[in-house]
């Protein structure tokens, strides 16, 4: 759910020819399409309350099969990586990774362009911020699900605050009752800050030295764990006491006990991205369900559920009427003042990005 890199495949074998690895849209004929997604990051039916997915599918006729199977962004690469790499099925419509996943995939030729005059939303309503990223500016591939903030988050009933990522790393009331996450863009990216390197624009040395802080913590027997969203349950139960968190996932945990914060250091900021890709068989549906998204209205009620930033204009305005309490909520409409705490990660050519996946794998055992 986070990081941003511009990278390439180092194995132009497994390149593609999106024009090429195609197959016939059945959409008109047959109603449907599978989204593969993140954890807790949807709103669900609930007594008199009807979701935006089922809403969706009242309005169009599409049966969505919606899975929440993704957890970790290279977790589901091996999923799919074979298939996609050899111009197989992955048997899925859409899925949604994060900025630096989703640039690697469309660089690799293994995503389908989106017809714009199929997702006009899209394209009239993005927020500003997310309009024009690097690997994709004219969003001919792509269209971020939500956006959101990394930081610290901890069980208020069992331990005290914990105000700076430092502390997670060092605090002794703390050791062995933390996780990080595997995401490497996030969890190095407040390394880096606690080497006193900025994380869009760091050297190798400094690098090495956020690994070295990295390994200590490990080797002291700081971190109990590296996750990917499952680490609420563990926060929850008291299994960990705290740990690097995304901000939506704590919001959204239901527990008033569960406390997110930015580190004094700063905080990582990303996008997850909806994405088509190679030998989808139902785009046109797929299409059908980005554009609707990009409703203020539908992206309002999505966000006063997940509490992650929404990237459609006027859903601020759209949520005076579904829920008031959230117009001025920073964790949906984040404030100058807090995006100007955010970095995202350094874009890595892809010697570098396998050097630092290696050192990085290296220390969590992955």
């Amino acid at each position: 759910m986070s990081g941003f890199a511009l990278t390439r495949f180092d194995t132009p074998d497994r390149e593609q020819d999106p024009t090429e690895c195609t197959a016939k849209d059945v959409s008109e004929t047959d109603k449907r399409l599978v989204f593969s997604n993140w954890p807790e990051y949807i709103d669900e039916d609930d007594g008199d309350y009807v979701s935006t997915l089922t809403q969706f599918e009242k309005d169009t006729g599409i049966q969505v099969q919606y899975t929440a199977d993704i957890n970790d962004n290279n977790e589901f690469f091996a999923k799919v990586s074979n298939q996609l790499g050899s111009c197989s099925s992955s048997k899925r419509d859409l899925f949604a990774l994060t900025d630096w996943m989703a640039a690697r995939m469309i660089q690799v030729g293994w995503i389908q362009p989106l017809d714009a005059a199929k997702v006009p939303n899209l394209h009239a309503n993005i927020i500003d911020s997310l309009k024009a990223p690097e690997w994709d500016p004219k969003r001919e591939f792509s269209a971020p699900w939500q956006s959101g903030l990394t930081g610290i988050a901890y069980n208020k009933a069992k331990v005290g605050e914990v105000k700076s990522f430092e502390e997670l790393l060092t605090r002794k009331d703390l050791k062995g009752r933390i996780s990080l996450l595997t995401e490497m863009r996030d969890t190095m990216g407040f390394l880096v800050m606690i080497a006193g390197g900025d994380p869009e624009k760091f050297t190798d040395t400094q690098w090495q030295n956020a690994i070295d802080l990295l390994k200590k913590a490990r080797s002291d027997g700081q971190v109990r764990s590296f996750t990917g969203n499952e680490y609420v349950q563990d926060l929850a139960s008291g299994n960990i006491l705290a740990c690097e968190a995304w901000s939506g996932d704590i919001a959204n945990a239901g527990d008033e006990n569960l406390v997110w914060i930015p580190p004094e250091e700063g905080i990582m900021i990303w996008a997850d991205n909806m994405l088509v890709p190679n030998l989808a068989t139902h785009q046109a549906n797929a299409e059908q369900l980005i554009n609707y998204y990009y409703e203020p209205e539908v992206a309002a009620k999505l966000a006063d559920y997940n509490s992650y930033i929404c990237p459609v204009k006027g859903a601020q305005q759209a949520m005076e009427k579904v829920n008031p309490d959230n117009v001025d909520n920073e964790l949906i409409f984040p404030s100058d003042k807090t995006l100007a705490l955010t970095h995202q990660f350094m874009a890595l050519d892809e010697a570098t990005m396998r050097t630092y996946e290696g050192d990085f794998a290296d220390v969590t055992g992955a």
